[in-house]
């Protein structure tokens, strides 16, 4: 198949586009929905009736040049491992994705050419793009993808996320890839057997822990081991400091004849620490041209300075919770699902919006599923009763008890801490705040009882369902666990129509709330800001640096 070329619409595909002409189904959701299903951006486009992206040319990009992103620098690991948006992208420039999610809302791409779903999703079948070679001068081929697929299957990898993920293919007795689940069908074509319809594979694609490692790798620091089919190879690399790629001088990459680029010679992330007063003098001192992301009252200061912004709607978001698992001295307070549920009742989910994240997104409603994912259904608003809460723990004799409310020190997630910690102490509950520095946050950070993180935005309400609240699941930080929850997301990863899926979601979303498993208060918009001489480095929803894409005005 060439690269001009794609598979026939799944029959889905076209019922989402009578859909979104009819005015059911918006452009992203669109998107999402169909280039999932194997369409090409430009084939969904052409389907839905819509006008391609931007018609405006993007400015000339001049080659050459060094890139200076400020963004914390982390200890890489196991890249299936990856827990932070910022290790992958310290890796991306070497280590490539097999699907890339666009801002957009749509998937295109990389390292396969084109898939092809069967109507309920069981069977996939992966073209492999032709032409390209690992920098060590190794072809690249179907073997490599389905050696990397059956890693990602390996239960009994240490902190391994894809595990979570890929369930379909999954023998349980062995915790390794099923028998007959990944086939090889020549050099550029693998299939997929799943034991169970599963609707976010590609979606899963192409997220940040599923770099594509060559065969030579067998865990620890990728960046020692360097071997990637990206355009870029590893320099040096300091936690804490910073981590340098440049372009490599010996290697052809594909995606130069298919996407343009790479325009850059050399890329530096330099990490000025949390406090966005350093990236800003960073800014002011021209010692850096682009910032990871840009937040709270210094996204008007960066403004302030003339550096260009911009910003994306997401499903990234924060969720105070409250852990069943967690170690606690006596009895654990929070496997009350009662007292669980008067703390979300005693928060106003809009005073964290505006207090925590200055109003710069939408208020959310303690179910972690955004209207902007395909099958969020409207339950209405988190019920919000003060009195009520404050009347319902004095029944459970806990008005006495403190709770210790943890946060990292940055600013937004340090704010919205202490705006739910003032609304629990208005109810009349006693509350204590411990701010912590992230190193010493994130080393412990599943171990505490009630505490707040932040979650990246992903494309499909399924995926941070099955990640973040499946019993078991590997970044399930809540401890909670509920065989009827685990039964409805078996039953939604089974449903391509989101319309059908709705319904299942609308109970999925219920049941987080009458269980009082978070507070989740907004979803937030994000934000970039660059120096103005930059082309293609927009914030992207999911955190990704595309590098490829990145170069200087002409």
């Amino acid at each position: 198949m060439s690269r001009h070329s794609c598979p026939p619409p799944h029959p889905a595909a076209r019922r989402y586009a009578g859909d979104l002409k009819a005015g059911r189904m918006d452009r992203r959701e669109f998107l999402t929905r169909t280039t999932a299903l194997g369409l090409t951006a430009g084939a969904a486009y052409a389907l839905g009736g819509l006008p391609g992206p931007a018609a405006a040319q993007s400015p000339a990009i001049a080659p050459g040049g060094t890139l200076r992103i400020q963004q914390n620098v982390k200890p890489l690991k196991d890249p299936r491992s990856y827990d932070w948006s910022e290790l992958a992208n310290q890796t991306r420039g070497f280590l490539e994705y097999l699907v890339e999610y666009v801002g957009d809302g749509s998937f295109r791409g990389m390292l396969l050419e084109s898939w092809s779903v069967n109507e309920d999703a069981t069977r996939y079948q992966l073209k492999v793009r032709s032409g390209v070679t690992w920098n060590n001068g190794d072809a690249f081929d179907a073997n490599d993808v389905a050696r990397n697929i059956a890693r990602w299957c390996d239960t009994t990898a240490p902190e391994n996320s894809m595990a979570g993920r890929f369930a379909g293919m999954i023998d349980p007795e062995t915790g390794q890839a099923r028998t007959g689940a990944i086939t090889v069908l020549d050099k550029n074509t693998v299939a997929l057997a799943l034991s169970a319809p599963d609707i976010s594979v590609i979606a899963n694609f192409a997220d940040y822990p599923a770099a594509i490692m060559h065969e030579t790798y067998d865990g620890g620091d990728p960046f020692a081991h360097g071997i990637g089919t990206g355009p870029f190879r590893p320099v040096s690399m300091t936690v804490g400091e910073s981590c340098i790629l440049e372009r490599h001088p010996d290697h052809r990459w594909w995606g130069s004849e298919v996407f343009g680029g790479p325009y850059l010679d050399r890329v530096e992330f330099l990490d000025y620490g949390t406090n966005p007063s350093s990236w800003l003098a960073a800014a002011e001192a021209d010692e850096v041209d682009l910032l990871y992301e840009t937040v709270g009252d210094f996204i008007d200061a960066m403004d302030g300075i003339g550096w260009v912004k911009t910003r994306t709607e997401t499903a990234a978001t924060t969720v105070i919770r409250a852990s069943q698992t967690a170690p606690v001295i006596g009895t654990n307070p929070y496997l009350n699902r009662n007292l669980r549920r008067a703390l979300a009742l005693a928060v106003d989910n809009a005073i964290c919006l505006e207090l925590g994240y200055g109003g710069r997104g939408t208020v959310a409603a303690n179910h972690h599923v955004s209207p902007i994912h395909p099958a969020y259904a409207d339950i209405g608003p988190a019920p919000y009763d003060p009195v009520q809460a404050r009347d319902d723990i004095e029944a459970f004799g806990l008005v006495g008890y403190v709770h210790e409310l943890v946060t990292v020190d940055d600013e937004w997630q340090r704010n919205t801490g202490d705006a739910v910690a003032v609304q629990l102490r208005d109810a009349g509950l006693r509350v204590r705040r411990k701010i912590l520095p992230g190193a010493t946050f994130w080393a412990n950070w599943r171990n505490f009882p009630f505490s707040s993180t932040q979650w990246n935005h992903r494309p499909l309400d399924v995926q941070v369902m099955s990640l973040a609240y499946r019993s078991g699941a590997a970044w399930n930080e809540t401890g909670f666990a509920n065989a009827e929850f685990d039964a409805l997301l078996d039953r939604a990863n089974t449903l391509a129509d989101a319309d059908a899926r709705r319904e299942v979601m609308a109970r999925l979303e219920t049941i987080l709330r009458e269980e009082g498993v978070i507070i989740q208060p907004y979803w937030r918009a994000l934000f970039n800001h660059h120096n103005g001489r930059l082309v293609n480095a927009q914030k992207h929803p999911a955190n990704e640096i595309h590098l490829y894409k990145i170069g200087f005005a002409a």
